[in-house]
């Protein structure tokens, strides 16, 4: 073979190299480096290839040793993508009629697994119960993700991760600042508060629905409407009830009852 067909073998052999697809093995390694690169907390256990992106970086999907997975460029920085954000905003793209492009969610097997995902989230937040239900609900002012989570026969919390670690305010707080809770109903909440009245004074009450005035350092006070039409607001501290006020007599407290009527002129006389 003279020079110049060796230099084309060599050619050849260079565009061949180029051309052929990586190992699953290659694939996985070059993604942990930009897993790691992003400075994320994830040990790379799957790994895919999508192809590049128009400015010719490498677009991958990962899936995390038990945690959420995401999607990557290989760009200066890295970009990430989270698995569960990207269900969550192609479910309310859906939702409003739109489409989702493909390659824009996560496909691997692993990745669906938002809500094993969650109850992790959960459990670093300190939410006392197995977690049946969760989503992603939005981003706070500080672009700190929050999601909602719910608990079987309890009232579920909105949990938040921000830089000094978790944080949870369950759900009777949350819609007491016209937020919703998805996950968590009337009755879930009101088991939690019943299993407070047995000893006190209103232990004949049959709740049947609550919510939250208003809380200081003496505790949380919330409002309690019985199927007696009675209702009255509740001083709970150390998950046990102090003070008990007749709504007519707890006008000043967090604006007063509002799921209770009171007699006109009643509150006027106290």
């Amino acid at each position: 073979m003279n020079r110049s067909a060796a230099r084309d073998q060599i050619e050849q052999n260079r565009r061949s190299r180029q051309n052929r697809a990586p190992s699953p093995e290659q694939v996985k390694a070059s993604a942990q480096a930009v897993v790691t690169s992003a400075g994320l907390s994830c040990r790379v256990t799957e790994a895919t290839l999508l192809g590049k992106t128009d400015d010719d970086n490498d677009l991958y999907e990962v899936a995390c040793d038990g945690g959420v997975g995401y999607l990557l460029q290989s760009s200066t920085p890295p970009q990430t993508f989270d698995c569960l954000i990207l269900a969550n905003q192609a479910e309310r793209a859906r939702a409003q009629g739109g489409e989702v492009p493909a390659g824009s969610t996560c496909a691997l097997p692993a990745n669906q697994n938002g809500l094993i995902v969650l109850a992790g989230y959960a459990r670093q937040a300190g939410v006392p119960c197995t977690v049946d239900a969760g989503k992603v609900v939005g981003k706070t002012a500080a672009g700190n993700v929050v999601y909602e989570v719910g608990c079987p026969g309890a009232d579920g919390y909105h949990i938040e991760q921000a830089a000094q670690g978790w944080a949870k305010t369950d759900c009777l707080e949350v819609m007491s600042t016209n937020l919703t809770c998805e996950f968590t109903t009337v009755e879930e909440q009101v088991a939690g508060f019943k299993a407070l009245l047995p000893g006190t004074d209103i232990d004949d009450c049959d709740a049947q629905r609550i919510q939250l005035l208003g809380q200081n350092d003496n505790g949380r006070f919330i409002e309690v409407k019985c199927a007696s039409n009675d209702g009255y607001v509740a001083r709970i501290k150390d998950n046990a009830i102090g003070q008990i006020y007749p709504c007519a007599l707890a006008v000043r407290i967090g604006g007063g009852c509002t799921m209770t009527p009171i007699a006109a002129g009643t509150a006027e006389q106290q």
